[in-house]
């Protein structure tokens, strides 16, 4: 197979510096809004903002990948005296939990780092973070050459039919044709 280089984007997440002001999902919510910048609905945010108050901890984490299934691990951790499960801090969205859906179509989200045209400099979620927690970062790769079989994109349609219904998909399919 042929490899390519890519340019890997990423935000690398700096915990201690939160202060949980949350101005990340709001920023997010926002361009990610229909019409852009209409509302700020922090549900329909790509990234959240996870919080123990009373000890003044946290901690950003953005929507990846959806999951048909959840997870096998049910590993616990204890972190500063608080326990926290695999699901604290998985950035995916699946059945078992309602972070990162939609909250009128239930549809999962994924953070698309705010794709634009033209392409902006950084994702919102970091251009407006005050205290430096959230850092874009793009890196070349060495990746294998993508392919994508006709069969893959039916077999995704068909289980987000399954999961969501035929109207749900339809809906958010025309609504992404309109961007």
């Amino acid at each position: 197979m042929t490899r390519v280089r890519k340019i890997a984007k990423s935000i690398v997440i700096n915990a201690s510096k939160c202060i949980g002001c949350r101005a990340c999902e709001v920023a997010c919510a926002a361009f990610h809004a229909r019409p852009r910048y209409s509302s700020s609905n922090p549900s329909r945010a790509r990234i959240q903002v996870l919080k123990d108050a009373v000890k003044d901890i946290y901690l950003p984490v953005y929507a990846g990948e959806y999951t048909a299934a959840e997870c096998a691990g049910k590993n616990r951790y204890v972190i500063d005296g608080k326990e926290y499960s695999n699901c604290d801090f998985c950035r995916a969205s699946c059945p078992s939990r309602g972070r990162f859906k939609e909250p009128d179509s239930r549809l999962p989200l994924k953070c698309d780092m705010c794709q634009d045209t033209p392409p902006l400099a950084m994702p919102k979620c970091v251009e407006w973070c005050p205290n430096g927690t959230l850092v874009y970062e793009e890196r070349e790769v060495e990746v294998e050459a993508e392919t994508v079989e006709i069969g893959e994109v039916d077999v995704s349609v068909e289980a987000m039919i399954d999961k969501f219904g035929a109207r749900a998909v339809l809906e958010t399919v025309a609504k992404l044709a309109k961007l």
